[in-house]
């Protein structure tokens, strides 16, 4: 297993640009305009429901230790790469990456696109030497394994691009995997800032297992279900860390 981990700055600040900077080929509409969770009819905002099968939902998958039968214990989504082949997810996710495999668009005990082993991980400092609840997002790179077509996975699902410097109050769409369901859950809803670094969002029902999902804004990925108390303590209040520059440093090295 190739792991890399960004090395720690002093301290961190939230350096807000007088643009909001969009990573991974945003002026790209291809990308932006396909089946995005905010353009399709859903649920009112608070509200969690089952996510429907389609483009965007089948970018996000199950995280399963060692196989299907191991149970999914996290989710994790495809994010656009000039490889083709990275995830994000929650750097807490991630602890044992030699065992853990990718299912995107999983559903109802099957794994449409195959399942996918992990060949690369990448995680800040912050996290590894001292589970910095900011630094609670992480990337890898991933390969065919079991069932898995060959190719990468993003020609299969295609990827979100990932966001940073979103305003306070974004709109953000969540879908994960509980690990009591077999199908992923979908919930939108505006934010708040619990802190300068971590966002806070009320949806009921995202419990043990959503760890990872991804935050999309207008399409693209501006954090994971993580950070503050794990991602949250009670399943109506989820946290995310904002993405800053140390996530964007490991977003560069796991997508060249």
């Amino acid at each position: 297993m190739i792991q890399s981990t960004l090395p720690r700055t002093a301290r961190r600040t939230r350096a807000r640009r007088a643009s909001r900077i969009l990573l991974a080929l945003a002026a790209m509409p291809a990308l932006l305009g396909v089946d995005l969770p905010d353009a399709a009819a859903a649920s009112p905002l608070g509200v969690t429901a089952q996510a429907r099968p389609g483009a965007t939902a089948d970018r996000v998958g199950a995280l399963f230790a060692g196989g299907l039968d191991g149970g999914h214990f996290c989710t994790a989504a495809v994010v656009h790469s000039e490889g083709r082949d990275v995830i994000a997810t929650a750097a807490h996710c991630l602890e044992d990456p030699d065992t853990t495999v990718f299912a995107p668009g999983y559903r109802d005990g099957e794994a449409p696109y195959g399942v996918w082993k992990l060949t690369g991980v990448y995680i800040a400092a912050g996290w590894t030497d001292g589970r910095d609840p900011d630094d609670d997002i992480a990337f890898a790179t991933v390969a065919p394994a079991d069932g898995a077509p060959g190719g990468a996975v993003e020609d299969l699902v295609g990827g979100f691009p990932v966001a940073v410097e979103q305003p306070d109050d974004a709109r953000v769409t969540v879908i994960g995997y509980p690990r009591t369901q077999e199908t992923p859950l979908r919930c939108a809803n505006t934010t708040t800032l619990l802190t300068g670094t971590q966002r806070r969002i009320d949806c009921p029902d995202l419990t043990g297992g959503t760890s990872g999902s991804p935050w999309l804004v207008g399409g693209a990925l501006a954090g994971v279900l993580g950070g503050y108390e794990g991602g949250g303590s009670v399943p109506e209040v989820s946290y995310s860390a904002v993405l800053g520059d140390e996530a964007v440093e490991l977003y560069r090295q796991a997508r060249s």
